[in-house]
């Protein structure tokens, strides 16, 4: 009955984010569907632009996605949560500066990365756009997270939805050009997402300050708090994106279809893992006002709950992707090449993906707990020692190529999890302990 009442909380916070989630990265999917519709080598172009730039706005992504637990926390301490909404706008600001001037920074080093040539220029016009769009996605990341920690995140969800269809639209208006529009290809691509981010941030801006009471604050605690949980977090969502998009720069310089392979491969799994990203987001939220409130008891209950419900979803995910392989690549190409060189790792991606939720899940708690050193060391010894090295012999010493850089994926998720679940045991024992000891 306990399990029902956490499960049943964590879901009315994560269902309208799973929604979101999944809007989110539908708006990816529109470029992939929508890029590959236009011509193969857009989409290499757009999958080695975005395997490059993602790993740089990833860092400021990172630091404002622990806006939400440190908020959390602090109402569970009984801190009044409102009147951060204007030092995590300032610290929105000048990530996206930072992160739209290294993007600008990286284009010189693109012809010297190896890439076929009739791609490079395609490359470079989409940094350069994408290099504007960096402060539109960070102010929708903000106040996305400031709302979330009140736990309102119904509307914002809603709003990613709808810009599902306004980014689908443009992507084929601007790609392919109609009318008085000329065709832009990939800058076109580029630019409708340009236009979608600001739209997203802009509106989610203004909704802060319907829904609560703003207040003008000086927080230099809040930006310490926000380094102690967010750059350890970031760092662990970079060295997992580099993980995954060092896959498409390594074999992209062997060929584009591998580029392409592995952005169709990354897209399938990123619309399941939305599901328990949300639970994950969650269960932080959760947690974090448990750890702050003290209820030790509620706090095991919703992270042992958050991790069930994560690893049953992605296991249903997993037989559904390993039953209809082709089907769901077809839905990106009709390249027959492409298709063949997707449908063996795809197999691979499901042992991939029951993994990924229970991480999803252990992440979430340990954000909660404000102890993301874990979740960043954990992501570096799974994804950079282990899964690089392993993924190079065994793709490129023994001539796997793609499937073999996915044996090493499944290989270190797995390595990942068992780190981050005993940490965990062994961090809850301290806490029983510790409690114990009070009383």
């Amino acid at each position: 009955m306990i399990k029902k009442f956490y499960a049943r909380d964590i879901l009315n916070i994560a269902l309208p984010i799973i929604m979101g989630n999944l809007g989110f990265i539908l708006i990816g999917v529109g470029d992939v569907i929508v890029a590959g519709r236009h011509s193969t080598d857009t989409l290499a172009a757009v999958s080695l632009a975005t395997a490059i730039i993602n790993c740089i706005m990833m860092f400021g992504i990172g630091i404002l996605v622990s806006i939400s637990p440190i908020l959390s926390n602090y109402r569970g301490e009984g801190n009044q949560a409102e009147k951060y909404f204007y030092p995590s706008l300032k610290s929105a600001a000048w990530l996206s500066l930072i992160a739209s001037l290294a993007i600008v920074a990286f284009i010189p080093i693109i012809s010297r990365l190896g890439f076929e040539p009739k791609l490079v220029p395609l490359i470079k016009s989409y940094f350069w756009i994408t290099a504007f769009s960096t402060f539109g996605a960070y102010l929708h990341c903000m106040a996305k997270e400031y709302l979330q920690a009140f736990e309102i995140v119904l509307f914002p969800n809603i709003l990613t939805v709808v810009c599902i269809f306004i980014n689908v639209g443009l992507n084929f208006l601007l790609a392919f050009g109609y009318g008085p529009i000329p065709e832009m290809g990939t800058a076109g691509l580029a630019i409708a997402s340009l236009i979608t981010r600001y739209f997203m941030g802009i509106v989610l801006f203004f909704y802060c300050f319907k829904k609560v009471k703003i207040q003008h604050y000086k927080a230099k605690g809040f930006y310490r708090d926000m380094l102690k949980v967010g750059l350890p977090t970031s760092l662990a969502i970079m060295i997992e994106f580099i993980g995954f998009n060092a896959i498409t720069v390594i074999l992209g310089r062997i060929s584009g279809i591998y580029a392409a392979a592995q952005n169709i491969v990354c897209t399938i799994t990123s619309v399941f893992f939305m599901v328990p990203l949300a639970i994950g987001n969650a269960t932080a939220v959760k947690v974090g006002f448990a750890n702050g409130a003290k209820y030790f008891k509620s706090l095991k209950s919703y992270a042992y709950t958050g991790i069930l419900m994560s690893v049953i979803f992605m296991g249903c995910s997993a037989i559904f992707v390993g039953t209809f392989p082709r089907f769901i690549v077809n839905l990106f190409t009709k390249d027959l090449e492409l298709v063949k060189t997707c449908i063996p790792v795809v197999h691979m991606l499901c042992i991939f993906q029951v993994f990924d939720g229970m991480q999803a899940a252990l992440a979430g708690i340990f954000k909660g707990l404000k102890q993301t050193n874990v979740v960043m060391m954990s992501n570096f010894i799974a994804f950079w020692v282990i899964s690089l090295p392993l993924g190079c012999f065994l793709g490129l010493k023994l001539k796997l190529n793609l499937l073999g850089f996915w044996y090493s994926m499944a290989v270190s998720i797995i390595i990942l999890c068992t780190i981050m679940f005993v940490t965990m045991l062994r961090k809850f024992k301290k806490m029983e302990v510790s409690c114990r000891t009070s009383l």
